[in-house]
């Protein structure tokens, strides 16, 4: 297991990695009205029906601080978890694959689908799989991938990248959707409508077909139990369960940290992880599976890519908890606001803007971790407890360290510098607030400051100014104490 000394994940392969700045991204998708009414209701209507789920369990804090410990005993001895869970996989007639990073890791797959012959697999819903980028691995090795996850199959119809965890079409409403089966869907019933039902009978006759000649199959897994080397998929479409049975070739892709030390540690999950993604106290489909299960050819690759660099960081390791039920993303104002592309990353939000910085390394994500307001609701919602807010900060100050180490940011190092001497003395203080009355000037229009001049655009580039008062607060109290003596 030399691959847990791996540094973070490669780069030009997978979707971990800011095509564009944030702020840059975030402004176009603002432009779209379209995109924030979708999301708008979308995240609203998950919120509601969220909160109602968790507040019919009594024990719900004590539930998430299990789920927690448990977490953190994972992550503390994930090397004797990983060997007893490739011991039990092995003696259930299963293959465990050890993958050091995305390259590795669609290496494998793709050579374990080109020794079956096939040139076409199904899939069940993965974020693993869609962090390595292992869909267009697969297409450059002439293997095609069918996405079996009714949201996955719209995004990849629409030629689209998901925008959320749980729902990645969910920035797609019903008659964008109704446009891409009929563009894209060979088979779509002439006249399709965009009732929800038809849409999803259109779906379901599609991909009963790839379901019955499909011989290949590729899953993630939201659990693996160490103990006994059983794997769990839970799902609300019945599409995992027809992946993980028909086919006669089950590929299994999961990172490392889904391990779950013993069988009734599940207990805790599948009441945490359905509350909090679907609101549905327990989820439709719980697939689980031991090994080469009636003849199936098994194959587990483990994925590390990223992951034990985040281990390394005592402050930051605990994003590992995370069981991706997307629940800090359907209360975070920035995300509701911007939607999921703009974090440039498969794993959008508040999750994201932790968990892909330290997969990647800070400098090839610098600005996630300041795509946050910290209001805190991320920490509140998260089944697993992960301190998302105080987690921001630690990577906002590793952003710096790693600009000032290669000397970038030597502007805003001086204005700092200037500031700080500004602020140690009372008068140059007050004379510098009196002085930043003449930005009243620019905030006449609207009420705020849009755009400020030279240099200092910099700040507005992603934010709105307050206009500065008509009185500072100093200028006020020294009046008051006058007026009072």
């Amino acid at each position: 297991m030399t691959f847990l000394g791996m540094p973070t994940a490669p780069r030009g392969v997978g979707q971990l990695r800011q095509r564009e700045p944030f702020p840059d991204a975030a402004a176009s998708a603002l432009g779209d009205r379209q995109l924030r009414r979708n999301l708008g209701h979308a995240t609203a209507v998950i919120r509601a029906k969220r909160a109602a789920a968790v507040a019919e369990v009594a024990d719900w804090a004590e539930l998430r601080a299990a789920g927690a410990a448990i977490k953190d005993d994972v992550l503390a001895h994930l090397d004797r978890y990983l060997v007893q869970l490739e011991a039990q996989v092995t003696a259930q007639g299963g293959t465990v694959h050890w993958a050091g990073d995305a390259n590795e890791a669609n290496q494998i797959v793709t050579g374990l689908i080109r020794a079956t012959g096939q040139t076409e697999v199904v899939k069940v819903k993965s974020m693993a799989t869609q962090e390595i980028g292992l869909n267009e691995a697969l297409a450059d090795a002439g293997i095609t991938a069918t996405e079996t996850d009714l949201a996955e199959l719209i995004v990849q119809l629409g030629h689209d990248r998901p925008s959320h965890i749980l729902v990645p079409a969910i920035h797609r409403n019903r008659s964008q959707i109704r446009d891409i089966f009929t563009r894209e869907m060979p088979d779509a019933p002439a006249g399709l409508s965009d009732e929800p039902a038809d849409l999803a009978a259109a779906a379901r006759a599609h991909l009963r077909r790839k379901f019955l000649a499909a011989t290949v199959a590729i899953s993630g897994a939201n659990f693996a139990i160490a103990e006994t080397g059983t794997l769990a998929v839970v799902e609300s479409e019945g599409n995992g369960r027809m992946c993980l049975t028909l086919p006669r070739t089950l590929i299994t892709v999961m990172g490392i940290e889904k391990i779950l030390p013993a069988w009734r540690d599940l207990e805790v999950f599948l009441q945490l992880l359905p509350r909090s993604s679907t609101a549905e106290r327990m989820n439709p489909y719980t697939s689980m599976w031991t090994g080469a299960t009636e003849g199936q050819d098994f194959h587990l690759v483990l994925l590390a890519t990223g992951r034990t660099a985040t281990l390394a960081d005592p402050a930051g390791r605990a994003a590992l908890r995370c069981i991706r039920c997307s629940a800090c993303l359907n209360v975070c104002p920035v995300y509701e606001r911007t939607g999921g592309h703009a974090y440039g990353s498969v794993y959008p939000g508040p999750i994201g803007a932790v968990l892909s910085p330290q997969l990647t390394g800070v400098t090839d994500n610098p600005d996630l971790p300041f795509a946050s307001t910290l209001c805190g609701a991320c920490y509140e919602v998260c089944p697993v407890a992960i301190d998302i807010p105080s987690m921001l900060v630690h990577l906002r100050s590793r952003v710096v360290d790693d600009k000032r180490a290669h000397h970038h940011g030597a502007a805003e190092a001086a204005a700092m510098r200037g500031l700080a001497w500004t602020m140690s003395d009372s008068r140059r203080w007050t004379w510098a607030l009196r002085a930043g009355h003449a930005g009243r000037l620019f905030g006449r229009r609207y009420g705020r400051i849009r755009r400020l001049p030279g240099p200092l655009a910099a700040w507005t580039g992603s934010r709105d100014l307050p206009r500065p008062p008509a009185q500072t607060f100093r200028d006020w109290w020294a009046r008051r104490a006058r007026d009072t003596s």
